[in-house]
């Protein structure tokens, strides 16, 4: 691995992220998998409205090989987001999941969460989250299935807390659409993500680039976003935690690995 710049130390350090994920990659080039296909290990809950650790309703579970995201123990979604997030934080890297959208949607989950889920990226830790929070601040690659016969993207953008730069400005809006195709029913779909530090992040799908965009960094229009950065002493994010959404809709994910890159 080359050497970390210091500035990139100091950013982890004001975050008091772990490092050890740097020595888990072993060489760059190598797929590691955050999912062992056996059970969570490695793997922390942080859902709304309850304490860290917490596995509510047993939202989170590994049945037959598969990470399952499921609401059978809800009676009501009530706003309950939650992520579960990997023990490790990177900064360069390349990741890919396998996902699919299954079943109905819980009782009382916000049409837009409609066969909606996602990764979040460059995440703060979850222990700096409030109990009531619903998303991390991040930048969230988006999953999302079709209706059957409606277009719709998936691999898009959103940003809770976070802006992005595109074609060398300033990007504020909440959710951008990818170029993608959509990808209705019950497949399996691959998503690729190349993340470079504060250089450049791109959603890959079917080998082709369908969203690119620079500079992700916390918004400090966002009181908590602007906290973070106030601790890190820079509003730039270069690294962070990685985490798998609950957002009402049953979300299958069978594979969650990650290639540690170079940092040039």
């Amino acid at each position: 691995m080359k050497k970390i710049s210091v500035s990139l130390i100091l950013f982890f350090a004001a975050f008091v992220y772990p490092t050890s994920s740097f020595a888990q990659a072993n060489e760059e080039g190598e797929w590691i998998q955050l999912f062992n296909g056996k059970n969570l290990d490695g793997w922390t809950p942080k859902i709304r409205y309850h304490k860290l650790g917490e596995n509510y309703a047993d939202t989170f579970r590994v049945e037959d090989g598969i990470l399952k995201v499921g609401y059978e123990n809800y009676d009501e979604f009530n706003e309950t987001f939650g992520h579960l997030f990997y023990k490790d934080s990177f900064s360069n890297y390349r990741m890919r999941v396998e996902y699919r959208f299954v079943g109905d949607q819980c009782k009382g989950g916000p049409g837009w969460a409609t066969r909606n889920s996602g990764v979040m990226l460059h995440g703060e830790k979850p222990e700096d989250m409030a109990k009531d929070q619903d998303f991390p601040v991040s930048i969230e690659v988006q999953l999302l299935g079709g209706d059957g016969k409606n277009k719709r993207t998936t691999s898009n953008l959103c940003t809770p807390g976070t802006n992005v730069e595109m074609s060398g400005k300033l990007f504020t809006p909440h959710c951008t659409k990818s170029s993608s195709k959509t990808y209705h029913g019950p497949q399996w779909v691959t998503a690729e993500i190349e993340v470079r530090g504060n250089q450049v992040i791109k959603h890959l799908l079917d080998g082709e680039v369908v969203l690119e965009y620079q500079k992700p960094q916390l918004d400090e229009r966002d009181g908590h976003a602007k906290e973070l950065a106030e601790k890190a002493g820079t509003k730039m994010l270069s690294g962070g935690t990685i985490s798998l959404q609950s957002e009402s809709h049953p979300v299958h994910f069978r594979k969650v690995e990650l290639m540690v890159l170079g940092d040039k």
